[in-house]
């Protein structure tokens, strides 16, 4: 079979991103949908990296194409090659003097879907130039491998090569909408809670580890609503369906959330900004890290009980 490759040579990268479609769609079809190519030009591609490695990546399943083993030990490594190529097309997006090109921010599906819009938008009004991508994760994008450019996270970055700027606590506590409080007896204690409709994670134990601290013992069968996004549990608290974790800065901007049993559990997690140092002399980059930082800055602030909220101790997770 002619391949477009040297047979001796290392597979060539567009091999690789054919590969990676099909494991992430399941399908030639599908992958050629997502690359914008021909079903039987990714085949061939597909054909020409089994050639290449001496292995089989693929077989046909009446679901589509499912990946062999040899498939899936080589998913990590193009993965990283992906995120490698997709950080050098960042990085040749504008000059990095210049206002111009593309800055990639990560941060959780709460901060991304809420809080960082509107503050994208304002910096977007004054840097029109500078294409933002945005990707919704609660899993810690890999700075280090340029997966993102900038990240916003609540847990403190420990790597030695990234830049981190604390930008202060934010406040969590339990609330319902008025409506469903209207329906059923306000809780007075935290005892009460087991009486009422909660919303909480499905199979991540994070949550659970974290309420542990707090003192609050609660397990998966406690919830009567469970997913493991954060954004959903925020839509069914909106939606009037039970009692969940939100945070103060959020809450405040619907006047239909009711704080719950906020003198007995109220906990906090640090935001951190971080990036690269090898990005320090990119301008588009740094213009958004001090954008975000400023911005953060001020909606911690109204995550907080109150202003010494924090100095008291009152937080809980770190």
């Amino acid at each position: 079979m002619a391949t477009s490759m040297n047979p001796k040579g290392p597979p060539e990268w567009h091999l690789f991103r054919s590969f990676l479609a099909v494991m992430r769609e399941g399908s030639l079809s599908g992958a050629a949908r997502t690359l914008a190519k021909t079903q039987p030009t990714v085949g061939r591609q597909i054909a020409a990296l089994e050639e290449c490695l001496g292995v089989s990546l693929f077989t046909r399943s009446l679901d589509g194409l499912a990946p062999t083993e040899a498939a899936l030990r080589l998913i990590g490594a193009a993965e990283t090659m992906a995120a490698a190529a997709e950080a050098a097309e960042r990085a040749a997006s504008g000059e990095a003097d210049a206002d111009s090109g593309t800055v990639r921010i990560t941060a959780s599906d709460v901060i991304g879907g809420e809080v960082l819009p509107a503050i994208l938008a304002r910096f977007h009004k004054s840097h029109p130039r500078i294409a933002l991508e945005l990707v919704l994760t609660n899993r810690n994008e890999d700075l280090l491998r340029g997966e993102a450019d900038i990240a916003v996270r609540m847990v403190r970055p420990t790597q030695d090569a990234l830049i981190a700027k604390r930008i202060g606590p934010v406040d969590i506590g339990l609330y319902a909408h008025r409506r469903y409080l209207k329906a059923r007896a306000t809780p007075l204690g935290m005892e009460d809670l087991r009486s009422h409709a909660l919303i909480g994670f499905d199979r991540d134990p994070a949550p659970a580890r974290a309420l542990a601290l707090s003192g609050v013992t609660l397990s998966r069968n406690d919830l009567a609503f469970r997913c493991d996004s954060d954004h959903a549990q925020l839509a069914a608290l909106r939606a009037g369906f039970g009692i969940g974790i939100c945070q103060l800065g959020i809450a405040r901007r619907d006047k239909n959330l009711v704080p719950v049993l906020h003198s007995r559990l109220l906990f906090s997690l640090d935001m951190w900004l971080a990036m690269h140092r090898d990005l320090r002399n990119s301008r588009r980059i740094r213009l958004l890290f001090g954008h975000l930082a400023q911005e953060l800055a001020g909606y911690s602030r109204s995550s907080r009980r109150d202003p010494c909220a924090a100095s008291r101790g009152q937080s809980a997770l770190r």
